[in-house]
């Protein structure tokens, strides 16, 4: 592949620039991650301009090796990459792109392009299973917004610290029940209770799930 050479582009050379090292064509692998979930939504490249854009707009920028330009991801459809942060790894010929996604990033439609078996099978899963905690809330945090006519969630955040307060209580109480009947389905279910209604009080009272991680990552170090 020949190295772009348009206008809007800079030609790199092979080699280190700075602490980072581009190919022959001046470009450089950048691993887009959701900043929270931690779901790998795509992989693109980046020259210097494209790099320098992203840290200037606060949006994610590439260097489209079809189109032979620069193109910010969502510049169309409006599924935009918001940056948060960019790792380099340990030879510093790639990148870690962490975002948060406004929609999905893949061309289908899909939250992640990464969502195909190598026999070429769509799959529903999302990677890693975890991400669901991040989706949970932010979608108690869309029906707190939206205030959705019927939703539990709802009724629940309207309840306040006493309704939601009280549900804790009850799924703590039955968590603990689960556990003395040694039932590992009773105890994932009410288990699964109690998280749920702990994200709506974190809603309720304004206090972010990072901030939990982050509390949790502190007792750890």
């Amino acid at each position: 592949m020949s190295a772009p050479n348009t206008d809007e582009a800079t030609a790199m050379p092979a080699g280190a620039v700075g602490s980072l090292t581009f190919d022959a064509n001046g470009l450089i692998p950048a691993i887009v991650q959701h900043a929270r979930s931690g779901e790998v939504l795509m992989l693109g490249y980046m020259n210097e301009m494209a790099l320098q854009r992203t840290l200037e707009t606060g949006l994610v920028t590439f260097w489209s090796r079809s189109r032979g330009r620069l193109w910010q991801k969502g510049e169309t459809s409006g599924n935009t990459l918001r940056l948060t942060d960019i790792r380099q790894d340990c030879d510093g010929d790639a990148l870690l792109v962490l975002v948060e996604p406004a929609g999905p990033t893949c061309h289908t439609g899909r939250p992640s392009c990464f969502h195909r078996t190598l026999q070429g099978e769509a799959l529903s899963e999302r990677l890693p299973s975890s991400i669901i905690l991040t989706r949970l809330v932010d979608l108690i945090h869309e029906r707190n917004i939206k205030q959705t006519s019927g939703s539990y969630t709802v009724k629940l955040l309207q309840g306040g610290v006493d309704r939601i307060g009280k549900k804790i209580g009850e799924e703590s109480a039955e968590v603990i029940i689960a556990a003395k009947n040694y039932s590992d389905d009773e105890l994932t279910y009410e288990m699964a209770d109690l998280l749920y209604h702990s994200l709506v009080l974190l809603e309720n009272q304004g206090v972010s799930i990072e901030n939990v991680w982050a509390e949790l990552d502190r007792r750890y170090r």
